[in-house]
């Protein structure tokens, strides 16, 4: 077995190697940019060689570098993780022609299945079904446009190399196809030097379906179940789970079989992903195969129990598959949430800054399910504009699917992350959301259920009865600390009292107001308002960062963040303020003015910190509302600023190139 390897990525999928290879006894050698120096895989590797400058076309996709650092620290083979290297043909020869080894499919695969033009003719010849498409190489947008009318719209523009939903775009008509093939093409180029395009006919109403496989290097390839990544926003997978709810055994069989099928026909010999885009009615097409590990393979191992990490070092060293098709048993149900650095309430726009606390839930097996939590940050960490937004993928596993999606929820309401702005209000809306849970997907499935986009819902109904008891309690507790310290009441022998609070949800109209009466003897806390009476049980402290226990009969877990005269509760997809008064403070907050957001109509702030890649007005332009008003590029992605209504340009006070910080002023209307 190697002795060294190196891992060419960064993140937390470095990290995820990282882990394999300690178990296995392999060292391993971490690289890093300026922007990684203090990053957790340079803190994980047994060693770490520095590759230049942030961006990663400077450092992490400079094949000449990574090859250099394995001949300095003695690395006999490299694990590329996903994006960056790990499907370019170009890097598995050059380690091949300098004895090292990569530990991934040969380059011929990589030829037929990672470039996606190539796969689609691949699968076409070796009997698989496929969406129909142009499957050359396309020369502008008003080739792109032909095509598209040709086929019948919509389409989908995708990226010849690309992946994680990088340039690709779903045109509904001739003038989508012509702005979207250029925005595609261009984050083509940036994110994988490579700004070759195809066309496909978009399937309506799809689901996105795609088979895990296994080879070796003697010819042997079996499929490890499916995994559904209907869950997605921008064609970037959100939410993930193994096996799908859609499929049935004999059409889990069929893909599978296919699958290998493909593989074999391109003699592929590591871990790869073919995937599928599948109908209502358990139709499938082949979109294209990934030669690569995946964002989401945890989910499958966790329904399998293969290390597929292991299972591609071993493979790269040589060894035959220990494994047999017959033995590939799917056990429970796994769902797997991405969680990102972005702003789900400003149209999920990227965010960076310093993680100021970062408290992952506790990883394990609880009973019947497991939690695990695969990251490549920590506290105290950096989160930059140079990379991919993910903070960590947070994974639960149980025996049924409502079980697996219940813990997930409960996860993510334990997960504390602050400093920045992060999805997870959004995740935990997701678990919640009636469609999700029956299993009734589609790739439309956010854009058809959060049209309007997303806010996060104030607690109400029984939500806010059972929020406004934890926030009463939670004052209780601070009271009670304060009566110790003053002396008011000997907590060593506690006798019968009563205190009334007036909690407080919101402002103006939308205000909630519940009265509550706290009794507590030594038996434990009531919580009583009208007819409702709740029995509190909670080992929670002042300082606790998450309240977990009981409120009656039903578990709530929430995060706590202090506030004048109360709380700020976040759980289960929903937030509010909680105001705990005496009812003499009560009637004097009613008194209070509410404070008036600034009127932003009269300018063009930057929605996240970003570069700006063009400004497409001039001062004193007439706009017509919908009309593009400049390009913002962050975190690998293009970002379209559009005029909201017809406006005239007043002033300009930011250029192309400039690096601006979010909320700052592009430009100013008259």
């Amino acid at each position: 077995m190697f002795k060294k390897i190196l891992i060419a990525n960064r993140g937390e999928i470095a990290c995820r190697v990282i882990k394999t290879a300690r178990r296995m006894g392999i060292k391993t050698v971490a690289v890093y940019s300026d922007a990684d120096r203090n990053a957790m895989h340079v803190e994980m590797a047994d060693e770490a060689v520095h590759i230049g400058p942030p961006p990663a076309a400077e450092s992490y996709l400079l094949i000449e570098k990574i090859i250099d650092a394995c001949k300095t620290t003695g690395a006999e083979a490299v694990h590329p993780g996903y994006g960056f290297l790990s499907e370019r043909e170009s890097f598995a020869i050059r380690l091949k022609e300098e004895g090292i080894v990569f530990i991934g499919p040969n380059p011929g695969a990589i030829a037929a299945m990672g470039d996606k033009i190539e796969s689609k003719k691949a699968a076409a010849a070796a009997g698989v079904s496929t969406v129909p498409g142009y499957l050359g190489e396309i020369a502008d947008a008003e080739h792109a446009t032909k095509i598209a009318n040709e086929i019948g719209y919509p389409v989908m523009l995708k990226a010849s190399a690309g992946g994680g939903g990088k340039g690709m775009r779903i045109a509904w008509s001739a003038d989508e196809v012509k702005e979207g093939f250029e925005r595609s093409r261009s984050e083509a180029a940036s994110s994988f030097g490579d700004d070759r395009m195809f066309v496909e006919k978009f399937i309506v109403n799809p689901r996105h379906i795609e088979i895990q496989v296994l080879g070796d290097k003697h010819g042997n390839v079996i499929y490890l179940g499916e995994r559904e990544c209907s869950v997605q926003r921008r064609n970037q997978k959100v939410v993930e789970e193994a096996p799908s709810p859609l499929l049935d055994e004999a059409t889990r069989r069929k893909m599978g079989e296919q699958a290998v099928a493909l593989a074999k026909a391109v003699n592929y010999d590591s871990a790869g992903t073919v995937e599928f885009v599948a109908g209502q009615d358990r139709s499938f097409f082949f979109l294209e195969m990934n030669t690569r590990l995946q964002v989401e393979h945890p989910v499958t191992e966790m329904i399998t129990g293969i290390d597929l990490v292991e299972q591609m070092i071993r493979v790269a060293y040589g060894e035959k598959l220990a494994i047999m098709q017959k033995d590939v048993k799917l056990n429970g149900w796994a769902v797997e949430s991405r969680i990102y650095a972005e702003d789900p309430t400003r149209n999920f726009l990227p965010s960076i800054g310093r993680l100021t606390r970062y408290r992952p839930p506790a990883e394990g097996r609880f009973g019947h399910v497991t939690v695990r939590n695969d990251t490549g940050v920590e506290e105290g960490g950096q989160i930059s504009m140079f990379y991919d937004p993910m903070i960590a993928k947070l994974v639960t596993h149980a025996p049924t699917r409502i079980e697996a999606i219940e813990s997930q929820a409960k996860a993510l309401d334990a997960f504390v992350i602050d400093g920045i702005r992060h999805n997870i209000p959004f995740l935990s809306t997701l678990m919640a959301h009636e469609r999700w849970c029956e299993g009734r997907l589609s790739t439309g499935f956010i854009a058809e259920e959060f049209p309007d986009g997303f806010a996060i819902p104030v607690p109400s109904g029984r939500n806010a009865a059972l929020f406004a008891s934890v926030a009463a309690g939670i004052d209780h507790v601070l009271n009670g600390r304060k009566r110790h310290i003053t002396g008011q009441m000997d907590m060593a022998n506690p006798v019968a009292f009563q205190k009334e609070r007036v909690v407080v949800i919101g402002h103006g109209a939308g205000v909630q107001r519940f009265e509550i009466a706290i009794e507590e003897d030594a038996s434990g806390v009531l919580v009583r308002f009208g007819d409702e009476r709740y029995t509190l049980i909670s080992t929670w402290q002042p300082g606790d960062l998450v309240w977990t226990g009981t409120v009656g009969d039903t578990n709530v877990t929430v995060q706590v963040q202090p506030i004048a005269n109360g709380v700020r509760l976040l759980g289960a997809g929903v937030a509010g303020d909680f105001r705990v008064y005496t009812r003499r403070e009560a009637e004097l907050a009613a008194l209070m003015p509410e404070k008036k957001a600034a009127d932003t109509s009269k300018v063009l702030l930057c929605p996240m910190p970003g570069l700006i890649k063009s400004l497409a007005v001039a001062e004193g332009q007439e706009v017509k509302a919908g009309e593009t008003l400049a390009v913002v590029e962050a975190m690998k992605m293009e970002n379209v600023l559009r005029a909201e209504k017809d406006v005239t340009i007043k002033k300009l006070k930011a250029k192309a190139g400039d690096s601006l910080a979010v909320d700052a002023v592009i430009m100013e209307f008259a």
